[in-house]
């Protein structure tokens, strides 16, 4: 008699995994500073080195391994790309640790 064993994965495994991977992300100063900057809404690359204070080069750097990442999206406006969150579970992490580290006085 030939069974087939269906073997299924633990789900919280799954989750861990995909977790760290955010946190990997989030555990870089500049790239926290980008994600929590676009919070409230698209910014130009223009508008995140402004904000930043950093050059075009690292911004765009950090804003492509977020791309790769899948946690910012661009869309092209004219001569300019705006970027924005794209995973929406993103944001209440974002806001929970501004919450916590950047507390108004």
């Amino acid at each position: 008699m030939n069974e087939t064993v269906e073997i299924v994965a633990d789900p919280m495994e799954a989750a861990a995994a995909e977790a760290a991977e955010l946190l990997k992300a989030l555990s870089n100063p500049g790239r926290l500073r980008i994600l929590c900057a676009l919070v409230p809404g698209e910014l130009t690359v223009g508008e995140l080195e402004t904000m930043l204070g950093a050059s075009q080069s690292y911004v765009s750097g950090q804003l492509l391994r977020l791309r790769n990442e899948g946690l910012v999206t661009c869309e092209r406006e004219g001569r300019s790309m705006r970027y924005r969150l794209s995973d929406p579970r993103v944001r209440p992490v974002l806001e929970r640790i501004y919450e916590i580290f950047c507390p108004a006085e």
